[in-house]
């Protein structure tokens, strides 16, 4: 029995990317305690809650650019997708149309964009960076146009106080067991695309085009399929951040989900996933997500400036990528 724990034990360890998210969960909890140290406030339960609901969104867009990535893509829409579907959501909800309603529609379209970067990415071999820059600024634009270009006005006017705090309650406010919708929202999805991409097929060929796209198309690989695969993935975490970030302020607002797909990067390299392709672990993007929040709002609490915490966070973001870029030439 011992031998079996000790042998599973073993094959976590021996997972690629393990060892960059056990890093990443080490300089969490060093983090963490310092901004406790500096202000106990920090580790006050309130503050562990909206520590973890904040967390989430970083979570699913991280999820979400952390699939891309794996493939030796990017994902430059992603952020815009979010503001997207927030104000196509609130949009179709303050016109009477009923939440579940909207948000299917809204999720269709975002899985249609999902759709045309992978396309264009895959099969018409688009650098990723230009692809995805275009579709950002046409998602933006849609963000813009669909409410006339003004944010929308709150979504309980037309379909009721209930109603809409029904939504709101489902993707923010409301708690099970203690913790928020939002994180337990994101933990789910977080799992399932942690099974997909370790212990499928999917997963696996994700993993083998971003390592070396020539010999996974010799081993039989549909790399234009698996990366619309990746793409309709990364779209589909932009969407529920969109539901997320609609509930949170009850309406549409058109600059919602701006730079995100930044934050999204930041979560997958921190955690050790490569902006190279071919490695890294959902594990290690949920210790990123961790640790980018813990930043913010252990900064927010020790009344750093705005401008200090970009600059600690761009600095941490830099030296993730430093480290796995010189982690990848020693292997080589």
């Amino acid at each position: 029995m011992k031998t079996g724990k000790t042998g599973v034990l073993k094959r976590i360890m021996r997972m690629k990317g393990m060892g960059a998210a056990l890093t990443a969960f080490v300089g969490l909890i060093v983090i963490y305690a310092a901004f406790g140290f500096m202000n106990p406030m920090v580790f006050s339960g309130q503050n562990i809650l909206n520590l973890l609901r904040s967390m989430s969104k970083y979570l699913l867009i991280g999820i979400g650019q952390s699939y891309v990535m794996i493939t030796g893509n990017i994902d430059l829409s992603l952020g815009s997708i979010a503001g997207m579907s927030a104000m196509m959501t609130a949009t179709l909800m303050t016109l009477g149309v009923n939440p579940i309603v909207a948000m299917l529609i809204t999720l269709v379209l975002c899985l249609a964009v999902g759709l045309v970067n992978g396309l264009l990415v895959g099969k018409f071999k688009l650098p990723p960076f230009i692809a995805t820059l275009g579709t950002m600024f046409i998602a933006r634009g849609v963000a813009y146009i669909v409410n006339g270009n003004r944010n929308t006005d709150n979504i309980g006017i037309t379909l009721g106080k209930d109603v809409a705090d029904g939504f709101q309650n489902f993707f923010y406010y409301g708690k099970v067991l203690g913790l928020f919708n939002t994180f337990w929202i994101a933990f789910i999805i977080f799992v399932i695309c942690f099974f997909i991409l370790s212990k499928t097929r999917t997963g696996r060929h994700i993993y083998a085009i971003g390592s070396n796209v020539e010999a996974a198309k010799l081993s039989g690989v549909n790399v234009v399929k698996t990366t619309v695969k990746a793409y309709l993935i990364s779209e589909f975490c932009g969407a529920i951040v969109g539901f997320i970030l609609c509930a949170q302020a009850g309406m549409g607002n058109m600059e919602a989900g701006n730079v995100y797909e930044m934050y999204g990067v930041a979560a997958g390299v921190i955690g050790g996933v490569s902006p190279l392709g071919g490695s890294g672990i959902l594990l290690g993007t949920f210790a990123g997500a961790a640790v980018w929040q813990t930043l913010e709002n252990g900064l927010n609490m020790i009344g750093a400036q705005v401008g200090i915490q970009r600059i600690v966070i761009g600095v941490m973001v830099v030296a993730a990528v430093l480290v796995s870029v010189l982690r990848g030439k020693k292997k080589a």
